[in-house]
């Protein structure tokens, strides 16, 4: 089994990843979705948890051997980033949606010096836009952000547009199309919902179920 297969196998048999075509879940942002994704719960699952922290880490060796450190995307990327600095030997940090209004201030929680080449660490990728205005903090404070790797991307024309226009080289360790699969191959979801799942990807702020 490949990694991103074993990947989104665990996503569903923790109930991380939720799947419900006919009875669609609602984002913040208003889309209508089938699939509501939360890779926290992962962390409660010690074998989960282990898979999930070597895997990044591998990943994070192969695609970016000269990282000088991690750092986490506020709060979902906090604890699996803390985990994967740990296990490969790197400072870590985490990244704020904004600075604090009060102490210190500060958007960057931990110490990373100008010109340190930074992975960041996320756990999930939708539109990108959260991910990427941490980017934005860290370059702000002069850290070279090398890439970015996260757990799942659902894989969205707009978020490969953004990523593109930052230049952030984005790896994951899965995504929607294994995802869908392998919950076929679970008889998670029937086959007829199928062609429902793969519109939702195609156009979410439109799709309706």
């Amino acid at each position: 089994m490949t990694t991103a297969r074993k990947v989104a196998s665990i996503l569903l048999e923790t109930k991380a990843v939720k799947l419900s075509p006919s009875k669609p879940f609602q984002w913040s942002s208003g889309w209508k979705s089938p699939i509501y994704c939360d890779n926290r719960i992962t962390l409660s699952d010690v074998e989960s948890r282990t898979f999930i922290k070597k895997a990044l880490s591998k990943l994070i060796k192969r695609a970016f051997p000269e990282a000088e450190g991690i750092a986490g995307v506020a709060t979902a990327g906090i604890a699996q980033g803390a985990l994967v600095a740990d296990y490969l030997k790197l400072p870590f940090a985490y990244v704020r949606p904004k600075p604090k209004e009060h102490g210190m201030g500060n958007q960057i929680e931990g110490r990373i010096e100008q010109g340190q080449k930074v992975v960041v660490l996320e756990d999930l990728i939708s539109t990108g836009g959260s991910s990427l205005k941490a980017v934005e903090a860290l370059r702000a404070a002069g850290v070279e952000v090398i890439g970015m790797v996260a757990i799942f991307t659902y894989g969205f024309k707009l978020a490969d547009d953004n990523f593109d226009e930052y230049g952030v080289q984005l790896k994951t360790l899965s995504n929607y199309k294994f995802l869908i699969d392998e919950a076929v191959n679970q008889n998670y979801v029937a086959e007829s919902d199928l062609e429902s799942l793969k519109k939702w990807r195609q156009n979410p702020a439109k799709w309706e179920g």
